[in-house]
């Protein structure tokens, strides 16, 4: 059998003698199909590192994004068969921000809100020991005003008041409460009441301004 094989094997090893200094054109069969085969190959492999990769990069950009165009098309489709749903909870989310907006008290009515804080724990008979506003933080599309109190009462009395804070016409939080026993048995609350303004036009051109100029100092 290995007889066999040699005998087949050493014809072909024969035509790959001897071929220096000869023309490709006079070399024996086997080395010239041997030859184009390597030569196509050659072809096949600059082609698709030269040509057809980019291709194939280009139909998987195009495939993907017309995956992306489909799934667009499908959700406008599904807008466009529900707007008039849409329109309307658009209708009652302006509405409910024309409510929230009512809550929010302008600059100058911030200091009769400061008096209806303190007016509500001195109407529970609380003992204010502080009572500080804090630092106006302005935000985009609102003001907040921190005021510190530190007010001393018994416990229903000093529930009432929070009850009252959540019952303002105004919005009023109270925020990082502590609640301490005295020896006499009343009790000490400490806590942070947050309440909220809108900006007046002086303060809204002041914001647009300095987003302004940050999206301006953001570009390269």
């Amino acid at each position: 059998m290995a007889t066999d094989i040699k005998d087949l094997i050493e014809p072909i090893a024969a035509q790959f003698r001897g071929l220096n200094g000869v023309h490709p054109g006079q070399w024996p069969l086997a080395p010239r199909i041997l030859c184009g085969v390597g030569v196509v190959l050659g072809v096949l492999v600059l082609g698709y590192f030269g040509y057809w990769s980019g291709q194939f990069e280009e139909q998987d950009a195009g495939a993907a994004r017309e995956l992306q165009l489909r799934e667009e098309y499908r959700l406008k489709t599904a807008q466009a068969v529900n707007l008039e749903a849409l329109v309307a909870q658009k209708a009652q989310v302006d509405q409910y921000v024309v409510r929230l907006e009512k809550q929010l008290p302008s600059k100058a009515e911030m200091a009769a809100l400061l008096s209806d804080i303190n007016q509500a724990g001195l109407g529970r008979g609380l003992q204010f020991e502080l009572f500080k506003p804090g630092q106006v933080n302005v935000r985009d599309y609102y003001a907040e005003l921190p005021i510190d109190i530190k007010v001393t009462g018994n416990y229903h009395d000093i529930g009432a008041f929070a009850s009252d804070m959540a019952n303002l016409p105004r919005i009023v939080t109270l925020n990082n409460m502590t609640l301490n026993t005295g020896r006499d048995g009343t009790l000490t609350l400490d806590a942070v009441a947050k309440t909220f303004r809108y900006l007046d036009s002086e303060e809204v051109a002041a914001q647009r301004k300095a987003a302004a100029l940050k999206k301006k100092g953001a570009k390269p």
